[in-house]
Formats: C-alpha cells, sequence, structure tokens
C-alpha cells in the first residue's frame, strides 16, 4: 500500500481555481478502487491519500494527473508501506 503525500507548494493560491477538478480526480480514483481514504493535512497543509491496488509505477503517473501536481499547487511524495498488522476490517491490505 501506499501513502500520498500532497503537500501545498508557491501555488497554493491556486488551489480553490482548481478544487473541482482535484475532486473529480479524488473521485476517479476512488471509482477505481485505488484509493481507500483521503483527507487533509492539518493546519492546512495539504492532503493525503491512502492507495493500494496498483504498482508504484501506476500511482506516479496517476498522482501527475491530478490537477493539484500538474500545476504545482502542491508537491508529490508517495511512500511505500508494508503493512505487518491491520484491525479486521483491514487485513486485505496485509501480504
Amino acid at each position: 500500500m501506499f501513502m500520498v503525500l500532497l503537500k501545498f507548494s508557491h501555488n497554493k493560491s491556486r488551489a480553490g481555481e482548481l478544487m473541482e477538478l482535484h475532486n473529480q480526480w479524488l473521485t476517479q480514483g476512488f471509482d477505481d478502487g485505488v484509493f481507500l481514504v483521503s483527507g487533509s493535512l492539518q493546519p492546512k497543509r495539504g492532503g493525503a491519500i491512502l492507495a493500494h491496488n496498483c504498482s508504484k509505477e501506476a500511482l506516479v503517473e496517476r498522482v501527475s494527473r491530478d490537477p493539484f501536481v500538474a500545476e504545482q499547487v502542491v508537491d508529490s511524495e508517495i511512500l511505500e508501506v508494508t503493512p505487518n498488522k491491520a484491525s479486521r476490517e483491514m487485513t486485505f491490505l496485509l501480504p
């Protein structure tokens, strides 16, 4: 699984104008079964996504299509996580 960090950059002021497109991109990720959870980094630092069900290469390509990433509203970082323990609801993430 992967943690995607989307931290605001120098173009943060453009977030409002691109928010609808960013939200459509997020919805597509959930519809495709790749995104599990998304939310805001506090305080107002950007966002984070828990992703699975894809290769790192496919996720890098997907993240590059986020309008926030493409327009440099955020800087992205993808962290690969190998889970060792999980709650009953999350055991599907275990290798």
